[in-house]
Formats: structure tokens, sequence, C-alpha cells
């Protein structure tokens, strides 16, 4: 067997069961790993330098395809719910077939860290069939110097091999893509997909079952550090602009993703950025689009000139879901170490599209862990034959599918650890004012700014609040810079009685969502919860 790169000759491939290899290329950097992936045809070199990569008919994960082996371990720690099941024996099955579909195949290996704090990170190990998966992994987490991959034992291994089909008849699963995780034994088994996202979400996983039980709590969201050493954390499902506001230029960026907070303070778990790059312009967000035009990062699903190779970020013919995957250090202002001391301020984003949500309001802890364990944001609906209502979306501690415990126990850490440091909790609507999508506006940026600046440095406490008839929370009433109106959101809307019932709608999606909750949370948490206090305002 043909090995390349660095290793400890002590822990190799056949520690972990691989046999019959025609090769193991380890912990390659990025001009090996950009030679092999333009060589095999995976990829194609961008005018900037990065390399392009498609990925057929997966172009985002398969939450459907995900299913943790149930053992006397699991079965009362995981949410089942929330997560399909297969037994140790079907997970045997599949383990013993990927170790035989490997044979005869050249594989890429990296050995990596999931996350900044030593004392918490896990060695992760990830075999890839393609070297463009390799490249994106090794961005992805964070990198060991070189004098410690001699030494280097993984505690989980992830062997990725979009060739590999599942047999839902064999090996007990949905489809002939599989996701199969084992916490016992540290494994995780990729099949039949060729997004890459899934190899940082299954070390994701990992985090969110180990931590809590060290006082760690695993958070889906960004970070990022003020100049006075103020932490922010911002919680958002996907459109509601946690990228881009985390990415401040006054700030510096912790990290556009996943993080932790335990004793010390936060942590970064990752070492690079996936962003999404539909609509990226230099004029929008220079950083962002300055990092995917480079050597070293990889970009999924973009549209190339067939001549120039020049990315068309407006091209969505592949998928909307466009990525640009770079190390974190390829934006300015980003720190190096991935730590930052206790947060001082927490912002939770929602994109409201049905316009009855302010542009800011501040969460007593109680109301913080009950938006965090709803986790909402709205959809805008299909316009083809006229606009209709907008879809709530609730995705319980902004990350439902990467839960394998039952929210509550995020929930009540979020909580505990708020009380305990003194948080500021903020929920910002970046949605829609003046009515709902289709006939209000979406909120200016200029406010969306003004508000939280004047959140992370502390002046908006000292102006006067009221509170919110529908939601409960307290809401500023007035802000210089801010236009007063766009403050109570009823003024902006021209039908006063169309604003009342929408208002009274999506108190009630709250409401019936939030009740698969109710018995895992204190009375005080289910009293924060939104209800209809007056008729109007």
């Amino acid at each position: 067997m043909l090995e390349t790169g660095q290793r400890n000759s002590a822990c190799g491939a056949d520690t972990f069961g691989l046999r019959h290899l025609q090769g193991v290329h380890w912990n390659l950097t990025e001009p090996g790993l950009y030679e092999h992936a333009l060589a095999n045809r995976e990829a194609r070199l961008t005018n900037g330098g990065a390399i392009a990569a498609e990925t057929g008919v997966h172009t985002g994960r398969s939450p459907k395809d995900k299913f943790v082996v149930k053992d006397a371990a699991t079965e009362g720690e995981v949410w089942w719910d929330n997560n399909g099941a297969i037994t140790e024996a079907q997970f045997d099955v599949i383990y013993e077939d990927f170790l035989k579909h490997a044979e005869g195949k050249t594989l890429f290996a990296q050995d990596l860290y999931g996350g900044a704090d030593r004392d918490y990170q896990i060695k992760a190990r990830v075999y890839t069939e393609y070297a463009w998966h390799s490249l994106f992994i090794r961005t992805m987490l964070r990198r060991p110097e070189r004098a410690e991959l001699d030494s280097f034992v993984p505690e989980m291994t992830i062997i990725d091999l979009p060739s590999f089909k599942a047999d839902p008849a064999r090996h007990g699963v949905r489809s002939d893509t599989v996701i199969a995780v084992n916490f016992k034994r540290g494994i995780v088994l990729i099949g039949n997909s060729s997004y890459a996202g899934e190899m940082k979400k299954s070390v994701f996983t990992f985090l969110n079952y180990l931590l809590p039980a060290k006082g760690v709590l695993p958070m889906h969201g960004s970070a990022n550090v003020g100049k006075d050493g103020d932490v922010a954390i911002f919680f958002g499902l996907s459109g509601t602009g946690k990228t881009t506001l985390s990415a401040d230029p006054n700030r510096t960026l912790l990290g556009d993703d996943e993080h932790g907070w335990g004793k010390d303070g936060v942590f970064n778990f990752e070492g690079g950025c996936y962003a999404k790059t539909i609509h990226l312009s230099r004029e929008a967000e220079p950083e962002i689009y300055d990092a995917s035009n480079r050597f070293g990062t990889i970009l999924e699903n973009v549209v190339l000139d067939p001549v120039t190779h020049v990315p068309d970020f407006d091209d969505g013919r592949l998928t909307q879901n466009t990525r640009s995957c770079y190390p974190l250090d390829f934006i300015p202002n980003a720190t190096r170490t991935g730590i930052a001391g206790q947060p001082k301020n927490i912002i939770m984003l929602v994109a409201d599209a049905f316009g009855v949500m302010p542009p800011i309001a501040r969460l007593s802890p109680d109301q913080a862990m009950y938006h965090f364990l709803s986790g909402y944001t709205a959809k805008v609906a299909g316009t083809e034959k006229g606009v209709k209502d907008p879809e709530a979306t609730f995705s319980t501690c902004f990350g439902a599918p990467f839960l394998p415990r039952h929210p509550s126990v995020y929930g009540n850490m979020l909580r505990d650890l708020i009380a305990k440091h003194g948080v500021d909790c903020w929920l910002v609507n970046t949605g829609w004012t003046g009515g709902k999508f289709g006939v209000g506006r979406r909120m200016p940026i200029k406010v969306t700014r003004t508000l939280l600046t004047a959140a992370l440095d502390g002046s908006l406490k000292d102006v006067p609040f009221r509170t919110d008839p529908y939601f409960g929370f307290s809401v500023p009433t007035s802000l210089p810079g801010v236009e007063p109106h766009i403050l109570y959101p009823s003024k902006t809307w021209a039908d006063k009685a169309d604003f009342d019932a929408t208002a009274r709608k999506l108190v009630a999606m709250f409401q019936e969502n939030f009740a698969r909750f109710e018995q895992h949370v204190d009375p005080s948490v289910r009293d924060a919860q939104p209800q209809v206090r007056i008729a109007a305002e």
C-alpha cells in the first residue's frame, strides 16, 4: 500500500479496520490536495485561485438519512423524536460494508481538532474518497501543529465515501444515502452524498453529545468580540443575517457557525468559514468576496464562466445553497486563537416575514430560554401565483438537526449561564415591517445596525422601554437615529385590524409549537411565552 504524508505510524488505517487499500495520503496540505483534485477531475480551478466542485443531487444535508446507534448508553440520553435509530447490529453491517467498499481505493486522511479550547476539543480523523473533501474538512476544522501528527490518536473517526450506496433492506436505513453515527465507538459513516457539509456537522453532532456532560454549552451560532473584550453571540437560522451582522468591521470575528460556552468563556469549534454565496458581491460583503476568490478556498456548486472560470455568484441553477469554504484567517479581523471571554450580549436573530415583531426587544433569562427553544424564523411563500402568507419555521436551539440530546438540556444550560454571567439578551428582527412579506418592506439594514450597535455598547439599556402587548418582551420606545414609529410595529401597518389578526396568529403558532416542551421546563419559562395582553396598541 502506498502511503504519503506525515502520520502516526503506530496508528494507521489498519487500526480502524481499513484493509487492502491502494493507498492513503496523510495530512496533505493545500497544494498537494489541489493537485489530486484537479488530476482526478473532482474540481476546476477558478480565475482567482480557488477550486470549484459540484455535489450532484445532494446540494445540502440529508437529515432524514442520519441515524444514531441506540445502545445501552444512548437509549436514555438521545432525543429519539429528532434522531433516527439503528441497532448496533445494523451499524456493524454498514461498517463492514464500508470497509469492503473502500478496498482497492486510494483515500485521503486528515488528523484534526474540533474545538479551539484544548480542555474540550475532540481529536478527529477523517478519511475521504475525494481530495477536495479532504481539503474541505482540513479547512473547516482546526489543524494541529505538524509535530503533533506523529503521536495523533483519534477519538472519533469519519469515513466519507460518496460512491457507497446503502441498501435499506440490508442496513435498516431510509434510502441509498446514509449518515450512521456511533457515539460509543466514535465513528461516523457517510455514504452516497458529495455534500461536504455532512462531515463538519458530524463533528458538531459529536460535540453536541459530549460537551454538556463537561459543563460546556455547544451552540449553533456566530460570535465576535469588541475592542474592550466584550463578546457577543449570534443565534439565527438561515437567512436571518447571522453571518452578515457578526462580520462587523469594528469587532473581531471569533467564528461564523459553531461555538462552545464554558467556565472560561466562549471558544470556536472550527478553523474555517462556510459562507453562503448566492448573490455575493464585493460591494455588500467585501471580506467574504475576497476570501472566496483566492488560493485555498473551495467553492461548492458555484457556476463558473466556461471560458474565463470567473465565478458567477448570482447563478443559482445548481442550487440556492451555493457555498464558499475558506480558512478563518482569510478574514482580516478574525481572531487566530478562537478563544474569548464570557459573553456580554446574546443576539437571537429572526426574519419575521409576518411583519409583526419589533426590530429589537430585550429578553429576560426566561424569555431567552423560551425563544432559544423555539428557534423561530419565517420563510416567504412562493409568489408564482401571487403573494401568499409566510410560513413559520421553528428549529429548536436554532439547530435542531444537530441535537442528539433533548433541547431542554441545552436550554437549561443557556438560562443558567445567562444568569451566572449577567448576560443581556436581545431578539432582533431582520424581517419585514409595515406589513407581511409582499406588502411591507424588509427591515432597513441601517436600522438593524444602529439598534444592534446600541445594544452591544450598552447605550440601548438607558432608553425607555415598553412591554409588547403580544409577545411580552421589552421594546425600546425611541433611539436617536431610528425613526420612532418603526419601534411600534402596528404603527407601520396601514390596516391596524389586519396587524392585530396577524400578530395573534403568530402568537398562536408560538404556543402550539412550544407545547411539546412545556413538561420539560420550569413554570417561569412557560409563563414567558407570547400571549395577547390587550386587543391592540
